[in-house]
């Protein structure tokens, strides 16, 4: 069993791009898999209940003119589209990402993280979701048949914080800046949203290894880095 775990944001264009990528290479993939969607936040500081439009955002906090926002997303929706992906920035709005992590944690511990996953991203890339709300967020939870009501409550309670928190510490700890960030078998890493080439070659990488290689083997501490991954 090869075990991958992502580290990803709602938010971030390239963390879905990447995650079609991933898609694609197990597509062709025979060997067993598990995936988890590990938290990690671009931008923690924004404030909850700010639903101001992206473009908007971006400009005052990137010092951007409109038409180098634009021009961003245009260049970013060109490759989603050649993935399969319909991204509308006109649509999507600012969101505080940390509750959406909780609901995700939420969603792992009932056996649909996978399936929330993929709807948060379709729903404020697509859709123009507000993906802070709780009320937007349970019912997307709904949607992908876990309990819209226990989800609502999980939210309100302040529910897996603490989870989302751990995962952004283990981020930390791997020295990880930047999203999307794919770990395979706890030792060998791929940043960014890779060709499908890449993923190729971590799979096969990985089915060759141990889950957990003893700590001070060679395998283990060699940090030899290839231009595609390197071992963490």
């Amino acid at each position: 069993m090869i075990e991958i775990e992502v580290w990803s944001d709602i938010v971030c264009p390239w963390c879905y791009i990447g995650k079609r990528r991933l898609e694609r290479a197990l597509a062709g993939f025979e060997g067993a898999v598990s995936i988890q969607w590990r938290s990690f936040q671009l931008d923690p500081s924004t404030p909850v209940g700010d639903s101001r439009p992206l473009d908007e955002s971006l400009a005052v906090r990137k010092g951007l003119s409109p038409d180098q926002v634009h021009g961003m997303f245009a260049h970013v929706t060109g490759v989603a589209a050649q993935e399969g992906l319909a991204f509308d920035f006109g649509r999507a709005r600012t969101a505080n990402t940390l509750d959406a992590h909780r609901l995700l944690h939420f969603a792992k511990a009932h056996g649909r993280q996978a399936e929330l996953k993929e709807r948060l991203l379709h729903a404020y890339f697509t859709e123009g979701a507000d993906v802070s709300d709780h009320a937007t967020l349970a019912a997307l939870a709904g949607a992908t048949g876990l309990d819209e009501v226990a989800a609502k409550q999980a939210l309100t309670d302040g529910t897996y914080a603490a989870d989302v928190e751990a995962d952004i510490a283990q981020a930390r700890a791997y020295g990880v800046s930047g999203v999307p960030f794919f770990v395979f078998n706890q030792r060998i890493g791929v940043s960014g949203a890779q060709p499908v080439e890449v993923f190729e070659q971590a799979l096969r990488q990985s089915s060759l290894t141990v889950l957990r290689a003893p700590a001070g083997s060679a395998e283990a501490s060699s940090g030899e880095c290839t231009d595609d991954s390197c071992a963490i």
